[in-house]
């Protein structure tokens, strides 16, 4: 069966930035069917949760068994979301940079804003065995306490990755070939 993808974006991010146009290409080259959505996310105010479920909603076809969720940032905060509302489980998912309430996060208050940061971690974790929860100690816009607060939740060890940055553009991801290597032990 074909492994559908999901890359979902951050804040005031969209589907040609950062690492995720390689990733998509080197997935698809696999065989998945790799979908980057472009969420509303404008500048200054918050991003709604509620338009981002309406955007997704012409994807829910593509939520199976086989299907992989990979959240950058407020990405992976909707990734949990998503994992609060299926029936069924999915394969895996890829949490990167994802701030989960863990003081400092620079944009706090807007990602609270978003959907909050109370998760209902039991129901979480029922919706899929393989969790993978990066973390950089350099983030400038979530702190190391969140990769590591989500991954004791989630029970996974943190992948942590020294001088990341944020995982994107800036810190100098274009490509992230631990990620591509942690996705392939899976497919």
């Amino acid at each position: 069966m074909k492994n559908n993808v999901f890359i979902f974006h951050g804040t005031e991010g969209y589907p040609e930035e950062n690492w995720f146009p390689w990733m998509k290409e080197k997935l698809e080259a696999k065989g998945c069917n790799v979908i980057v959505p472009q969420f509303p996310t404008p500048p200054i105010v918050p991003a709604k949760i509620t338009e981002w479920f309406d955007v997704f909603k012409k994807y829910e076809e593509y939520i199976d068994e086989d299907t992989i969720l990979i959240g950058h940032s407020l990405g992976g905060v909707f990734a949990l979301r998503i994992l609060e509302k299926i029936k069924s489980p999915i394969k895996a998912v890829f949490l990167i940079g994802t701030p989960i309430g863990v003081r400092p996060v620079f944009n706090y208050n807007r990602d609270s804003s978003f959907c909050g940061f109370d998760f209902d971690w039991r129901n979480i974790k029922t919706k899929t065995k393989h969790f993978d929860v990066f973390q950089s100690d350099n983030d400038p816009f979530v702190s190391l306490g969140n990769g590591e607060q989500l991954a004791k939740e989630l029970g996974v060890p943190l992948t942590f990755i020294p001088n990341a940055g944020h995982f994107n553009e800036k810190a100098g991801y274009l490509t992230f070939s631990k990620l591509l290597e942690k996705i392939e032990t899976i497919l």
